[in-house]
């Protein structure tokens, strides 16, 4: 056994049995340097998957949104020309919008159902048909029989609790939109600044609060897509619930040109600096108008 042990260790000593003790020690001991340095005990690897697991639980997912039936169809999974970046998969049942990319081989381009990317699609997949007719059509799921109604409910469950499918808002349709040639004054603006949590019982179906913000002559509903940005504790939730007409044409946070209106004294570039911010909040990002801002009512 000494000899034995002599030769694993390199340490000559006799054969006594306190010598043999010694050497199997320090051999369980040079084992166990062995597999704490690579990171093989048994609390190393527990230690290192709760450190993963607190680093998951760290990120926050974004609030929930509302969509417009526009801005849902830019979540199809195709390359974003801006970004050369594969866009994310997105679709509606019955108003719910779940983010589908992990399912991107079923539902982004080339996969079966890649017709339902980007669309409205409770309808269709209770009945089983690609039919364009049932597409973008929420109320379609209304007027589903009794067994069709069944197999939408299944969908849901399937994509909520069976493939844990990220909820991500809810699709508003057009026609559930307030009008945007309605007036909008100064007083109820100020209702809309991001602080309100719950949905107003008047915005049946949203997925989250409208928030307002007024430029120029439009009042914009930031809440579809703008919601981190806007809303409580967001970084330009100082713009919510007012007219900031002022303050993006001179890029300001002054308080003073955010309760200013006026921008009759601003040159030529200025002007042009807030028809700007007026296309990006239409075209780029989609912002719903929901009305035309009352200025008389300030005056």
């Amino acid at each position: 056994m000494g000899k034995w042990c002599d030769g694993i260790t390199g340490v000559e000593g006799s054969s006594g049995v306190e010598t043999s003790i010694s050497y199997l020690a320090l051999i369980i001991v040079t084992a166990v340097g062995w597999l704490w340095i690579n990171d093989s005990l048994p609390f190393q690897a527990y230690g290192a998957s709760k450190q993963i697991e607190e680093e998951e639980e760290e990120e926050v997912p974004d609030p929930p949104r509302n969509f417009t039936i526009t801005q849902l169809r830019h979540f199809d999974g195709t390359v974003d020309q801006r970004t050369d970046e594969k866009k994310p998969v997105y679709l509606s049942v019955n108003g719910t919008v779940f983010d589908v990319s992990n399912g991107r081989d079923f539902y982004g381009p080339g996969g079966p159902y890649e017709v339902f990317a980007g669309r409205e699609c409770g309808a269709a997949l209770a009945t089983m048909s690609f039919d364009e007719k049932l597409l973008d059509d929420v109320s379609a799921c209304e007027n589903l029989g009794v067994g069709d109604r069944n197999e939408l409910q299944n969908w849901m469950e399937k994509f909520e609790h069976y493939r844990c499918y990220p909820i991500k808002g809810k699709l508003v349709p057009d026609d559930k939109l307030p009008s945007p040639d309605r007036i909008i004054t100064m007083e109820e603006l100020g209702k809309y600044d991001g602080n309100v949590q719950e949905v107003p019982e008047e915005f049946v179906g949203y997925g989250a609060a409208p928030i307002y913000v007024g430029a120029g002559d439009k009042v914009f509903d930031v809440s579809f897509g703008g919601v981190p940005m806007y809303g409580k504790d967001g970084p330009y939730q100082k713009f919510a619930g007012k007219d900031v007409s002022r303050a993006l044409a001179l890029m300001s946070f002054d308080p003073a040109d955010l309760e200013n209106t006026d921008v009759s004294d601003l040159e030529e570039t200025k002007i042009k600096v807030l028809n700007d911010w007026i296309n990006t909040f239409e075209t780029k990002k989609g912002y719903p108008v929901v009305g035309k801002l009352g200025k008389e009512d300030a005056e």
